[in-house]
């Protein structure tokens, strides 16, 4: 295949984040006109077609890998630009670093990671809330530069390192517990549930574990503080993250259940197979909290 045009990557890149090409073009400060004419001669190079024509406009399968080169060549870019520390060069030259991360890791321990990019200058980073099962995805279609995920397989083109375990602990508050108590245990099948979305299984696990399926009423709190909120006031069972946990459960506003054993989850660090001092950086920041704010990664 001919060489890329770089300034066509970049336009679809501004595309995929924007979602249609009138946004594009705003963006780009150029009419959509050209907008299009950049992309159908990108699709030309590539023989394929690249963005689906729908709102918003999404990147086809052969696309995606070229948006993820296309962010590529924009993070080296401005890093090179940033280096030559020249006034003309370095003025409007923001390095974007964009990251993937679970509710639970950004309310908790990632926090330090924000001290360090807070003194970095002229660096922007860009956060996107997925759950860490499903967060490698966003790698996968060139959405981020890196990712916290449970996924260990990495991700073509990525590299891959353990970062540590979150502990969650199954619990409620005591008094919804006392009114669903059979004997030693509980009534799985009527006590209420929370998740904090329809991609949050954790609490199917616990399920499965006791051999019972969902109850009836189970809510949704989709914010990490809210959801340990809910749980302390009594809406439903769910999973207490240690690290927020901690005070509550010592106090016993909120208890464990009874017979449900804590589960672990291991996080990844995956981030681009790419020569970046920004990332390289950001991933030794993340290495640091990880140390700090996580379980160490058990040993086989």
């Amino acid at each position: 295949m001919p060489a890329l045009d770089p300034t066509q990557l970049e336009t679809l890149v501004v595309i995929a984040e924007e979602g249609t090409f009138d946004a594009a073009a705003r963006r780009l400060h150029i009419t959509p006109s050209a907008v299009s004419q950049r992309i159908r001669a990108l699709e030309r190079t590539a023989g394929q077609v690249l963005v689906r024509r729908t709102t918003p406009c999404t990147p086809t399968e052969a696309g995606e890998p070229l948006i993820r080169q296309g962010r590529q060549l924009r993070l080296l870019l401005a890093e090179a630009a940033a280096s030559l520390g020249t006034d003309e060069t370095s003025a409007d030259t923001v390095v974007d670093l964009s990251v993937v991360v679970n509710a639970d890791t950004l309310a908790t321990w990632f926090r330090p990671v924000l001290d360090e990019v807070a003194t970095w200058d002229r660096t922007a980073l860009r956060m996107t809330v997925e759950d860490q099962g499903y967060s490698a995805d966003a790698l996968r279609r060139g959405e981020v530069l890196a990712a916290v995920t449970s996924e260990p397989k990495p991700v073509q083109g990525c590299t891959v390192e353990p970062l540590g375990r979150l502990r969650y602990t199954p619990g409620a508050a005591p008094a919804l517990v006392e009114r669903h108590r059979r004997g030693r245990g509980i009534d799985w099948s009527a006590i209420p549930m929370i998740v904090y979305n329809e991609k949050d299984h954790l609490q199917d696990e616990v399920l499965a574990a006791h051999g019972a399926t969902r109850p009836p009423v189970v809510h949704r709190v989709p914010s990490s503080h809210d959801f340990h909120e809910a749980i302390r006031r009594g809406l439903g069972w769910g999973m207490l993250l240690d690290a927020q946990a901690e005070a509550d459960l010592e106090s016993g506003r909120t208890i464990p259940l009874p017979g449900a054993k804590p589960i672990d989850v291991q996080l990844f660090w995956q981030r681009w197979r790419l020569d970046s001092v920004a990332l390289d950086d950001l991933s030794e920041a993340v290495r640091r909290a990880a140390r700090s704010g996580l379980r160490p990664t058990r040993r086989r």
